[in-house]
């Protein structure tokens, strides 16, 4: 389906104005009317567009043609069984053939009540991939749909296989661990009274960063053939075939018994990615410490010769309120999560650690960042608990499919596997410490915060804060910078009385960047919560919360909580507050300078945040009703429109309506009063929240009131977490001495002190200042006594002293 921004409102205006507003386009007598090679579109004697739904201007074939799904998504790995919902099919069963993304086919089957199955191929690539469905053995696909790849870990319980005592699997053959290896899967998952299971193993060959560097998964042997689909086995791994020992990762896959062993993309179990130190030869197990080592040192020297991922790296945030708050640009690393009781295996120590949502521009590289309980950075140069920059971002990066940019997969071979190698199976963790650093935060600049929450109350970026309670579609950001564009549609509110309020509310918002996919997310109704569509497209996150799409990252937390994550390091936060959407742009410091919209020109001035489409600039300390000129200037138009008109009210309101509604008479703030019978409830309730004081005199409502508080400290919040923090950088201990403290951020205190043997030469302690300079330099230990034992010398001279004296007296009287 295309995606400009202009190009699906105008072919809906131009269809709909053939009829009118105030009735549906049906398709005309005698007129073809199927969806056949036609899903998407719009136009024609009826739709095959996903709007058609709630617009009743579907073909009557529709559901037939423009296919759903269950399971909508599944590993990358493939071998997922899904159902094609609302299809049955009378004719051959033996002709079904699921053709994805044009090029990769897998065979698929007709049940016994008629629904038609597909099986998900082997990918290197996550993300929306689309598939078409051919029911005449390849002889046409005239039916489409989505399939979701998904970042293997992302994979359900019972699409994977467990590997019991998976670190027993990744160790043995080192030092005493031997002896049986179980693995369990739910047997259910196929149908079939045997399974094959099988190794698998993964590599990427070729020069790193040419077209000749290639990512590719293998099938190697079995472990066991059609043995009974029990659901668990055991075996005791020997050494693999010299010929076999090149795969140093891989994975177990469990398919049907009736499949040759190594046939693709059939229904299968994958157990994890791991380290197949098992599999590995006789060699290993003789002496896994020097194999190990040997591994590291040859991968060390490799490193020598890649480019240096490292300088195109962001640096981390400084604390974990700022990495947590700078959800453009960071996420939860799912090893190392806080809320999920930091069970942080690679990362004793730390509380949580985050990952930068997008790859490096150039080496597709990731950055992590881990944090103490302290709240402040763990970092490698104190600790091999610190946190590790990947060569190969963990989630892959677009275009995805070669090294380094396959999902997990390259992040394991470059980063995961020389971590066993220098770590955990030899001591040379420090060789590996060297090659992937921690950054510190020196040079971190948080990202710049604008809100709009309640009856629309909006806090620009630079801090000015108004109301506009216009009803219509407005432009809350523009930047020709990325081409980025926010827009929102606001309606009125109902009283307690069911009258309409005079105060509107924010119920849709939508964004897109350059050329990425448009994201909406709008109130849902009821107790729903909120409904996102991807390119006018309603989404279900009944098996994900997390998705890759085009040019952004999505994540829905308890179906009330959007994050949107764009390729420009931009982020949006929309949340259900009461009847309103609230809504956070987060935007890095680039953007400076860039934008114009509702939220302000973002500029460290506030004097100049409103400024109309044609350039002039309103007063800072305009009323209110001046302010409602600056508003509605910025009404979105519907040649450039990104929200979605898929009912008929909406297609009147908004679409055929006006965009701003010139005959919508809000409550001013100027002239909003509560009445006596409310006003002290609203007094304890607000307190000196004026924005919440305002929503109970518009809608007459606490509980209005009382969200748009929530929302307003929301906001507070998340300003404060992004409040610039001052640090001087890690510091070193001396050579041949120590140092105690592992906090670099102002006011923090660094101690030093030496080794026996030597003593200090300079300050004994340095603190981090206001301007990100140390207070004294660190000093050295210099080569000598130490001062204990200069202290020593002293008093025993002293004392030998004393006894001389004593001596002399005792003689002196025994002469006299």
């Amino acid at each position: 389906m295309e995606r400009h921004r202009a190009s699906w409102p105008l072919l809906l205006l131009l269809l709909l104005l053939a009829t009118g507003p105030d009735s549906s386009p049906h398709p005309a007598s005698g007129a073809q009317e199927s969806c056949s090679l036609r899903c998407g579109v719009q136009g024609g004697p009826c739709s095959c567009h996903p709007t058609c739904q709630g617009l009743g201007t579907c073909c009557s074939d529709f559901r037939d043609f423009c296919l759903e799904i269950s399971p909508y998504s599944g590993s990358l790995m493939g071998g997922k069984d899904f159902v094609v919902q609302h299809l049955r099919w009378g004719g051959r069963t033996d002709g079904v053939i699921c053709r994805f993304k044009e090029s990769i086919q897998t065979r698929g089957h007709v049940d016994g009540l008629s629904r038609v199955h597909c099986v998900s191929p082997l990918l290197y690539e996550s993300g929306r991939i689309p598939f078409t469905l051919s029911l005449d053995n390849g002889s046409s696909f005239p039916r489409s749909g989505t399939w979701l790849s998904m970042h293997p870990s992302k994979a359900s319980k019972a699409e994977r296989s467990e590997l019991v005592n998976e670190t027993r699997w990744q160790y043995y053959g080192t030092s005493g661990i031997a002896g049986n290896l179980t693995v369990t899967w739910n047997a259910g998952t196929l149908p079939s009274d045997t399974v094959t299971i099988e190794l698998w193993g993964y590599e990427e060959t070729g020069k790193p960063y040419t077209e000749g560097w290639v990512a590719e998964w293998s099938y190697l042997y079995p472990l066991a053939t059609n043995i009974s689909n029990s659901g668990r086995f055991s075996f005791i791994p020997k050494p693999a075939p010299s010929s076999f020992q090149k795969w140093e990762m891989g994975a177990l896959r469990i398919i049907s018994g009736g499949h040759r062993a190594g046939e693709k993309d059939v229904q299968a179990i994958w157990s994890n990615k791991h380290a197949l130190a098992w599999h590995l030869g006789q060699d290993f197990r003789e002496d896994a410490v020097a194999w190990a080592r040997a591994k590291c040192l040859a991968w060390e020297a490799l490193e020598e010769q890649l480019p240096n991922f490292l300088e195109e790296l962001p640096d981390c945030p400084c604390t974990l309120a700022q990495a947590r708050a700078d959800s453009g640009r960071f996420f939860t690393d799912y090893g190392c999560d806080m809320e999920q009781g930091s069970v942080c295996t690679y990362h004793p120590g730390a509380l949580h650690c985050v990952r930068s949502v997008q790859a490096s521009p150039r080496y597709a590289a990731g950055q992590q960042c881990c944090y103490t309980a302290a709240g402040t950075q763990l970092l490698t140069a104190d600790s091999t608990s610190g946190s590790t920059p990947d060569r190969g971002h963990d989630w892959g990066a677009p275009p995805y499919l070669a090294p380094p940019r396959v999902p997990s997969y390259s992040h394991w071979m470059y980063d995961v596997l020389s971590f066993y190698y220098c770590c955990l199976w030899a001591p040379e963790c420090d060789r590996y410490m060297r090659r992937r650093p921690s950054s510190d935060c020196r040079t971190y600049q948080p990202p710049r915060l604008a809100s709009v929450f309640g009856d629309p109350h909006f806090i620009t970026f630079d801090n000015a804060s108004y109301s506009f309670n216009g009803r219509g579609e407005y432009v809350l950001l523009e930047a020709a910078l990325t081409n980025l564009t926010v827009q929102a549609r606001a309606e009125p509110g109902t009283m307690a009385n069911g009258t309409q309020a005079r105060g509107t509310r924010l119920t849709a918002v939508a964004v897109q960047e350059g050329a990425s996919d448009v994201l909406e997310v709008r109130l849902a109704g009821g107790a729903e919560g909120l409904e996102v569509l991807l390119n006018q497209e309603s989404l279900s996150f009944t098996e994900q919360s997390w998705m890759d799409l085009t040019g952004m990252f999505l994540s829905v937390s308890a179906g009330k909580n959007v994050s949107v994550m764009l390729s420009s390091g931009a982020g949006l936060e929309v949340s259900a507050q009461g009847p309103s959407l609230s809504v956070a742009v987060l935007l890095p410091q680039k953007f400076l300078s860039h934008t114009r919209g509702l939220l302000g020109t973002l500029n460290g001035d506030p004097s100049d945040d409103f400024t109309l489409r044609d350039g002039r600039v309103l007063p800072a300390a305009s009323s209110s009703r001046q302010l409602f000129r600056f508003g509605a200037d910025w009404v979105v138009r519907n040649e450039s429109s990104l929200l979605t008109y898929d009912s008929p009210l909406l297609l009147n309101a908004f679409l055929f309506g006006p965009k701003h509604d010139p005959s919508f008479e809000p409550l001013f703030p100027e002239e909003a009063a509560l009445g006596p019978g409310s006003a002290g409830a609203a007094a304890a309730l607000c307190g000196d929240d004026l924005f919440c004081s305002f929503d109970v005199a518009a809608t007459g409502n606490l509980s209005v009131g009382s969200a748009t508080r929530a929302a307003h400290q929301l906001h507070l919040h998340r300003a404060h977490s992004l409040t610039p923090v001052v640090s001087c950088g890690w510091v070193a201990a001396p050579p041949h001495g120590h140092k105690e403290g592992t906090e670099y951020l102002a006011g923090s205190t660094v101690l030093f002190s030496c080794d026996s043997g030597y003593s200090l030469d300079g300050a004994a302690a340095s603190t981090c200042q206001a301007d990100g300079t140390w207070s004294s330099p660190t000093p050295t230990c210099q080569p000598g006594r130490s001062q204990t034992v200069l202290l020593s010398i002293v008093f025993g001279g002293l004392a030998v002293v004393a006894l001389g004296v004593v001596i002399y007296v005792l003689l002196r009287r025994r002469k006299t």
